[in-house]
């Protein structure tokens, strides 16, 4: 059975400019551990224009989202580093593993 995910785009500001790689390091390949869930960060690059990075992730349910923007709030080097983000969401599971 192929499972499907939704995709979400989270735009990232920062508060400490020179940090983009760094945010990028933390977030390439971050995943869940917990065999119950199934989201991932798939891609994250900085970007030019009122946002600073784009992280693209995919998830099965919303929850897993959230979990995925908060630990970009909560975590000690992140959270002293990003100002603010903003979460696009897929309307509809349309992206296959």
């Amino acid at each position: 059975m192929v499972k499907i995910y939704y995709r979400g785009y989270i735009l990232i500001r920062l508060k400490v400019i020179g940090t983009e790689w760094e945010v990028v390091k933390r977030l390439t390949n971050l995943r869940s551990n917990n065999p119950e869930e199934d989201w991932a960060v798939t891609y994250t690059t900085p970007v030019y224009g009122g946002w600073d990075l784009v992280a693209e992730c995919k998830f099965t349910k919303l929850q897993e989202l959230d979990k995925i923007v908060a630990y970009i709030r909560v975590d000690d080097d992140l959270s002293n580093w990003v100002e603010e983000t903003t979460t696009l969401v897929s309307s509809k599971p349309d992206y296959p593993k």
